[in-house]
């Protein structure tokens, strides 16, 4: 069974910036919410916890920037630095 995403972009509601000109990208499906940023998926909300790709360190100051805002949006304000 494929499973079906509803894919929008990431608008900053928290961010300094006005835009993240259509670079992330929320896609909420039935069981998970993930966000894509530029090519790569880098987090993921699924039961209720949010998991972050491993080598955040080594992402680029705009893709964190695209998690901490993703992270706030649903709840999660605290567990992005």
């Amino acid at each position: 069974m494929k499973t079906e995403y509803q894919i929008t972009e990431l608008y900053p509601v928290y961010d300094r910036c006005k835009s993240f000109y259509g670079k992330a990208q929320i896609w909420d499906g039935p069981d998970e919410i993930k966000l894509k940023s530029y090519d790569t998926f880098v987090a993921t909300i699924k039961d209720n916890q949010l998991v972050i790709v491993d080598g955040i360190k080594n992402w680029s100051q705009t893709t964190k920037r695209h998690i901490r805002e993703f992270a706030k949006q649903y709840g999660y304000i605290n567990d992005v630095k």
